[in-house]
């Protein structure tokens, strides 16, 4: 029981901490995406990939089925053969840069996740991204890694612990989307 009230304890201090700020900047951002038309695709590798599906769905199918119009979210995580075979036929370092490749546009948001912030792949679509003239931005912990120096935009989860970064990743994700709908009206 110790450890379960331990846990909550400190998973709450790690979400008292969070800048507010730049948490309505990534409510911001991505309602303008929505209100641009503008795709938003979203990737992560482990659970940051389960996030990322996560928020793609809670966009596309939570806000765009009930709104004015349809949100163009897409997650690159879930592709499961498109991402085997560039690491088959590639590297792994190449899955998601290979995607953006096709999709990502000037003006897109793409919202790259990684409790490190140092995930190869995720690096490699940012820095495509960067230079495609997306707007690119970071969910990350620990000190934020390489994503938080590249990324246009970041938030780094305060602690040292993977479990509760990716658990604030989510509730990231589920915050964005009651404030969304709020601000979208649906």
């Amino acid at each position: 029981m110790e450890a379960v009230k331990q846990y909550f304890g400190e998973l709450v201090q790690v979400i008292q901490s969070l800048p507010a700020e730049q948490v309505q900047d990534l409510v911001d951002t991505i309602a303008e995406a929505y209100e641009s038309n503008k795709q938003v695709l979203i990737l992560g590798n482990g659970g940051s990939a389960a996030a990322a599906s996560h928020l793609a769905c809670d966009l596309q199918k939570g806000i765009g089925g009930a709104a004015p119009k349809r949100f163009k979210a897409m997650a690159l995580t879930d592709n499961v053969p498109i991402m085997t075979a560039w690491a088959n036929d590639s590297d792994y370092s190449e899955i998601f840069a290979r995607q953006m490749d096709t999709w990502v546009n000037s003006g897109d948001l793409v919202i790259a996740i990684s409790g490190s912030g140092n995930s190869p792949n995720v690096i490699k679509a940012v820095e495509l991204a960067n230079s495609r003239g997306a707007l690119t931005y970071g969910l990350t912990g620990f000190q934020g890694g390489k994503l938080a120096q590249i990324a246009q935009k970041s938030i780094v989860v305060p602690s040292n612990n993977m479990q509760q970064i990716e658990d604030v990743h989510v509730i990231l994700s589920h915050l964005v989307f009651t404030c969304l709908k709020k601000i979208i009206g649906c």
